[in-house]
Order: structure tokens, then C-alpha cells, then sequence
């Protein structure tokens, strides 16, 4: 794209003395003509570009100008270079690395030395998750509406949204759009949607704040829970809890006390725990538990037939 053409060359330009309209010819793969009509909508909008002719000539920014020749730092690029590579770590190409080619070019100390942070976005999913990312991004772009398939707390079935935003959060990617069948804003979960496609159905863009995230917002809470764990599930409940969780007990047992949204998600959480844990309260849901274990104590004595092939 050309923006992304006039963004590089100005990054060349900032961070070298001077280049040659060949040079930058070569580097962002067009024509020397091409180059020659950035220059100059560079210049239009407003950055003093010089052309100097002969051996030691080339194209640079005016001496003195306001600007800083380096726009950024160099832990500030660190920091940006780092984002680039977490996405392409989820969709498999190689865009971001050319991007932070251009980024880093005429300047190797921000590639050099130690690359601190590594972020890797991907998941198990992620043959299955880039081709809808993809999708998902040129559909927001384009203003097209997006169906699926999907498979919900609630039931499973069709959905057509305008998609807005695709996000990353809780460690899984989403898309919050508008729900056609709902006719209000909801969030999808990207690994429970099948059957994705963008539509030629185009939408108008609704005037649409960024989602509300908040942890406390997603997941309000509700279910007071305290529970005895074995002491080496130690781990798990810093890891997911944090440190201040629990309280050490006499015999090394871990009294935890928190803050459930969901039973559902409850139950799975404590049966992960297999015969590590005891539910103290909610008594109800203690009761529940009770309940579950005695129906699969008689599953599991119970004769089981083969599935038939």
C-alpha cells in the first residue's frame, strides 16, 4: 500500500544521512518514477526533502529540521519490534517481519544486541485460528459482514455479525461485532466458530466505543468460594490466583478463599483437582458435587457397551 511506502521511505530518510531514489527503489520493489511521486507527496505534506545531484548525492531530510532524525528509541523499538513478531507468530506470514525491516532500516543497533522480549501469540489451534484472523481482519476493513457457526454456553447455531474489533484477551483471540440476531454488541470466541465466511454483504459503521474488558466486567463474580486443597497444588493457585489466594494451614493444607463468576466453570476447575481438593462453600454446590461423583461411581460400575464402528 502506499501509505505503508511513504511511512518506510520517511523511516529510511530519518534514520540515514541520505539515499538514492535507486536505493529506494530497489528496497520497496517499484519503479524510480514511483519513487519520484513519493518524494514528492512527501514534500506536500509537509516534510523539507532535499535532492542533491552527483556522486555523493541523494535524497534527505533538511539539515536542521525540527523533527528528530531518530523518531523513536531504542527501547521503544525494542518494544515495538517485540509486537511485530507476537503477530506473526498468529498468522503465519511474514507481514510484520517486512515491516520491521523498513522500520530498522539504515539504523542495525535496534536489531543488534539482546532481543529481551520474545511474545508468541500462537496456540494448538493455530492452523485453524490464522485463516480466521485473516478473514476476520479483511472483512473489518472492507465494512463486510461475517457468518458462522457457533458453539456457545447457551446453545449453538448461526450467527451474521458486522465485525468491529478482533482482540486478544484471557489468552484466546475474540471478535466483537454486532449480532444480527441479537440486534446488540456481542463478543465470539474464535475457537468455538466453524463454517466462517465474509459476505458481499456490506454495513455502515455503527459508532462503536472499544469493549469494555475489564475483567470484572466479562466475569462479574458472584460465587464465594472457599475450599481446602492438598499442598502440592500449591503452584496451580499461584499461577492462577496469585500468592495471596490461600492461607497455609497447620498440617501444609491451603485454605483458598475467591471470587467465581461461573458454576459451570466452577465444577470443571475443582474436578481438575481430582481427589486434591474440598469443596467447603457453597454448601449447595458441595451437595452438587456430592451428587455428581455418585452418578459417576455408577457409570464406571455400570458395564459399558463398545461403540459400534
Amino acid at each position: 500500500m502506499k501509505i505503508d511506502r511513504l511511512i518506510g521511505i520517511l523511516s529510511v530518510l530519518l534514520q540515514k544521512e541520505s539515499a538514492t531514489a535507486p536505493e529506494l527503489a530497489e528496497k520497496f520493489e517499484v519503479s524510480r518514477r514511483t519513487i519520484q511521486r513519493d518524494i514528492e507527496d512527501l514534500c506536500k505534506a509537509g516534510i523539507p526533502l532535499v535532492t542533491r545531484q552527483g556522486s555523493s548525492g541523494g535524497i534527505s531530510v533538511m539539515e536542521n529540521y525540527r523533527m528528530e532524525r531518530t523518531l523513536l528509541t531504542g527501547p521503544e523499538m525494542q518494544d515495538i519490534l517485540a509486537g511485530l513478531r507476537s503477530l506473526d507468530s498468529v498468522n503465519g506470514t511474514k507481514r510484520y517481519a517486512q515491516l520491521m525491516e523498513k522500520l530498522c532500516a539504515g539504523s542495525s543497533d535496534f536489531l543488534a544486541g539482546d532481543q529481551s522480549v520474545l511474545i508468541d501469540l500462537s496456540s494448538w489451534y493455530k492452523d485453524a485460528l490464522a485463516p480466521k484472523i485473516e478473514q476476520i481482519r479483511t472483512a473489518i476493513a472492507g465494512c463486510f459482514e461475517i457468518e458462522f457457526f457457533y458453539y456457545g454456553p447457551n446453545g449453538e447455531g448461526a450467527r451474521v455479525i458486522e465485525p468491529y474489533y478482533l482482540i486478544f484477551r484471557w489468552s484466546s483471540w475474540y471478535v466483537y461485532g454486532w449480532c444480527k440476531g441479537r440486534q446488540d454488541f456481542r463478543l465470539f470466541k474464535l475457537n468455538r466458530m466453524e463454517r466462517l465466511n465474509m459476505t458481499d454483504t456490506g454495513f455502515e459503521k455503527r459508532h462503536v466505543r472499544p469493549p469494555e474488558l475489564r475483567d470484572e466486567q466479562i466475569f462479574p463474580g458472584g460465587i464465594q468460594v472457599k475450599a481446602l486443597f492438598a499442598p502440592d497444588c500449591k503452584w496451580r493457585l499461584v499461577e492462577e490466583f496469585g500468592i495471596h489466594c490461600f492461607e497455609e494451614q497447620a498440617d501444609g493444607r491451603l485454605l483458598f478463599t475467591g471470587d467465581y463468576t461461573n458454576r459451570e466453570s466452577l465444577l470443571t476447575w475443582l474436578m481438575s483437582f481430582q481427589d486434591r481438593v474440598v469443596l467447603l462453600e457453597p454448601a449447595a454446590l458441595r451437595r452438587e458435587i456430592g451428587e455428581i461423583l455418585l452418578r459417576m461411581q455408577k457409570n464406571y460400575r455400570t458395564q459399558v457397551d463398545e461403540p459400534q464402528e
